[in-house]
């Protein structure tokens, strides 16, 4: 509710009221209370733009697009008019990143973004959906040709030297481009639809634009359905790999734990990005089989380091909303346990936020569940989902996953250094631990050690390995702690 201060100024206050009884336990009237909730709403305010914001480019995230995609639909529809969605991705962006650092993809980015907003109108939506991919949302298109200048002028844009600090940097982009209503009319088969599209540019030659037609959504169709196929075998034909992350204690500099990833080497495509083939296993469910095989390879590959001596004292595996079921996930986690003999405390168990919020009363009696296994609990990606804050206090967990897009605008962003320090205070009033993801320079490692912040994880400290590269990693700590070289 609003409230006004004795000078006259209006504030947001928070009500909260008490009833008063007398000594035969009866109603004689009710206290009130008004508390000043200004500091909070702004804290809130910062939360919910920068869950919907790109700390680096300052750009709409996926979460702020999908809202003003949606609005856009509404608008659009209701006054009976077309739009058009671009999805841009850079061509030569992973050579520069890998071979320069993140440092100078970072900087690039960052004017990237300052290129696409200068040649796109007011009105017009820019985002930056991870990466080097970006969205921009054309309202009010009539023709074709008007899509058309504005897509040759961004080409032009990108197109130009970017210089980054001593480096003359060069880099174009493939746009794809979906139309509503003429293509689709519902935002995520929009975003599909270009996604194809700008494929199809890449095909091309890149540096180009492609429309979206019917003809690319059959092609794209098959190789998602010869991916899907070779997926049900990849199993089985043990090209699957577990890949490990490991997580540093900021005090000690010790290993704390373990995050495992999931790769696939196929025989002739080489490595898979999981971003390609995990979407593909939620949708046809080949998903359960898939984290039941990683359930147990990783418990078993951690107990057996631990049987020779070397020191893992956390393993984390991400679970599927799919596996997200009482009848599935404590029976997988106690035959794993079982099978591999790994004690149940060193097991830690990754959710996001987002499926506990769709599913909150499920998913707090499956968490206690889980808890009376011995396993331990974390919320991965915490502070995308505003809405659990609310929730926190319900929830039987143990460890917070600050999410890596609050930490890479640290220390140069100060509303990300705000909201880290108020989740590592926030966990720490809950006592849980905190990991924080993304870790990529010794300032930001600084400023989360001196906030307190337990554990961190990212390119900093390693890159994630493979088992036999985290082997002899482990093999060279034994070694450094018994002073043996």
């Amino acid at each position: 509710m609003q409230d006004w201060r004795k000078g006259g100024g209006a504030y947001p206050a928070w009500l909260s009221m008490s009833a008063v009884r007398d000594e035969y336990h009866q109603i004689t009237n009710y206290v009130a209370v008004f508390s000043d909730y200004t500091a909070r709403k702004e804290t809130e305010q910062k939360m919910r733009h920068l869950a919907q914001h790109d700390a680096l480019t300052g750009l709409l995230n996926r979460s702020g697009l999908h809202e003003a995609l949606g609005q856009i639909l509404t608008r659009a529809s209701t006054k009976c008019r077309a739009f058009a969605l671009l999805f841009i991705d850079l061509d030569r962006f992973k050579t520069i990143n890998d071979t320069l650092g993140h440092d100078v993809g970072d900087e690039l980015l960052k004017v990237v973004a300052q290129r696409l907003q200068g040649n796109v109108k007011q009105h017009d939506t820019v985002a930056r959906l991870g990466g080097d991919e970006f969205t921009v949302l054309l309202e009010n298109v009539i023709h074709n040709e008007q899509i058309i200048q504005v897509v040759e002028r961004i080409l032009l844009a990108l197109g130009e030297v970017y210089q980054v600090g001593e480096h003359e940097l060069f880099v174009t982009g493939s746009i794809g481009i979906s139309l509503y209503p003429h293509d689709a009319g519902q935002a995520a088969q929009l975003m599909k639809n270009a996604d194809i599209a700008m494929y199809r540019a890449k095909e091309l030659g890149k540096n180009t634009y492609q429309f979206y037609s019917v003809d690319m959504n059959m092609a794209h169709q098959m190789s998602h359905l010869n991916l899907e196929n070779a997926l049900r075998f990849a199993l089985e034909r043990q090209q699957l790999q577990l890949w490990y992350q490991p997580q540093f204690d900021l005090m000690t500099g010790q290993l704390a734990g373990l995050e495992c990833l999931i790769r696939w080497q196929h025989p002739q495509l080489g490595l898979i990005s999981p971003s390609e083939f995990i979407p593909i296993a939620e949708e046809n469910g080949l998903i359960v089989p898939i984290g039941d095989w990683v359930l147990n390879e990783a418990c078993q590959r951690v107990q057996r380091w631990r049987q020779q001596g070397f020191a893992v004292p956390r393993i984390a595996v991400n679970l599927s909303v799919r596996q997200f079921r009482p009848d599935l996930l404590l029976n997988q986690v106690t035959k794993a346990l079982q099978n591999s003999g790994l004690p149940a405390e060193v097991l830690e168990l990754e959710v996001t936020e987002s499926l506990i919020m769709t599913r909150i009363n499920e998913a707090v009696a499956i968490l206690h569940q889980l808890k009376q296994l011995g396993v331990k609990v974390a919320i991965d990606d915490f502070g995308t989902g505003y809405s659990s804050l609310s929730q926190l206090k319900n929830l039987p967990l143990d460890t917070l996953k600050i999410d890596r897009s609050f930490i890479e605008g640290i220390p140069e962003q100060a509303d990300d250094v705000v909201i880290a320090e108020t989740i590592v205070i926030l966990a720490k009033k809950l006592g849980l631990n905190v990991v924080a993801e993304g870790v990529e320079t010794q300032a930001q490692m600084q400023i989360l050690r001196d906030m307190g912040c337990a554990c961190a994880q990212g390119y900093f400290y390693s890159k994630p390995l493979s088992a036999l590269d985290l082997e002899a990693h482990l093999v060279h700590s034994a070694k450094q702690l018994s002073g043996v070289y």
